[in-house]
């Protein structure tokens, strides 16, 4: 039995993989601040301190945490966070794994679509593209640098750009369905590349059992949506009301400060080159996976 060390496991994605590799037959433990209520190790990034038996036991690692960018108001302190947690994190698990006399033989990371930039408009970018220039370009540059460094270690490893993950629960549509009447953002023009948290959670597990698979990967669905299209689709399977007029990108600013450029920009993503290393997704349409979650969570 493979043992799996994920960091942020208690997060949405995190919980929905822990509980595809355990229906698998893996063996999984989480990296925390505290105690959880499954098998676990102990961290502390801030204090640069790791339980060294998590590295030992682990087969592989899934790196997921980080603070959350759509939590909070965009201040300094909340910018430095966001930064920090990403890159200190995998810092962390660098350093405790070069020191470790068994490695793990796979280091699967969290990355982002913030890579491409807040807006590249309605050009198709793929893992070729150039990064972009605003701060959460930035941080998933600094970010996936610290990544790569697994490899000097002898390490496979694996990242995923995720986009906009759809699930119930949380994340971007329990936001943009919170108000009583659902409503694009700005123009709704913008392109959002979404994919169904159970697809997601497939990919990480795909890319862990495919011992060939390595590099930068798009986590994202095949066919990308208007964020208009998007809220519409998500209002009619919540079954609430859709109002077709744009909240005033101005009116987003002033809620919002800086964060409202990720909401009013977007990007269309590419999934070609994950899917040419034979993943195949089971939610691939937006209409589709949306009656799915919520008829799950219903």
């Amino acid at each position: 039995m493979q043992h799996i060390l994920i960091t942020g496991g208690s997060g949405l994605v995190g919980q929905q993989i822990t509980q595809l590799l355990e229906k698998k037959g893996y063996e999984v433990a989480w990296l925390s601040r505290s105690a959880q209520g499954k098998k676990s190790f102990l961290w502390n990034v801030e204090k640069g301190e790791i339980d060294p038996n998590a590295i030992e036991w682990a087969d592989a690692i899934i790196h997921l945490a980080g603070a959350g960018v759509a939590e909070k108001r965009w201040t300094p302190e909340r910018k430095k966070l966001i930064l920090e947690s990403r890159t200190q994190s995998t810092q962390l698990l660098f350093s405790a794994i070069e020191k470790s006399a068994k490695k793990p033989s796979t280091f699967i990371s969290a990355s982002a679509v913030g890579y491409y930039g807040f807006n590249t408009g309605t050009a198709l970018v793929d893992e070729s593209s150039r990064p972009g220039s605003d701060f959460l370009a930035e941080v998933v540059i600094a970010w996936e640098n610290e990544v790569k460094k697994m490899e000097s270690l002898q390490l496979r490893t694996v990242l995923l750009r995720i986009g906009i993950v759809l699930d119930a629960e949380g994340g971007a549509l329990g936001e943009m369905l919170k108000p009583p009447v659902a409503a694009p953002l700005g123009s709704g023009d913008q392109w959002m590349s979404w994919i169904h948290i159970e697809d997601l959670a497939r990919m990480f597990v795909f890319a862990l059992e495919k011992t060939t698979l390595q590099g930068i990967f798009n986590a994202v669905g095949p066919n990308p949506a208007t964020n208009q299209q998007l809220t519409k689709e998500a209002a009619a399977a919540k079954g609430k009301p859709y109002l077709g007029i744009g909240v005033p990108g101005f009116a987003l600013k002033l809620v919002l400060g800086e964060m409202a450029a990720m909401v009013l920009g977007g990007n269309r993503v590419s999934s070609q080159k994950i899917q040419k290393a034979g993943f195949e997704f089971e939610f691939p349409e937006l209409k589709t996976a949306l009656k799915d979650i919520f008829s799950r969570k219903s």
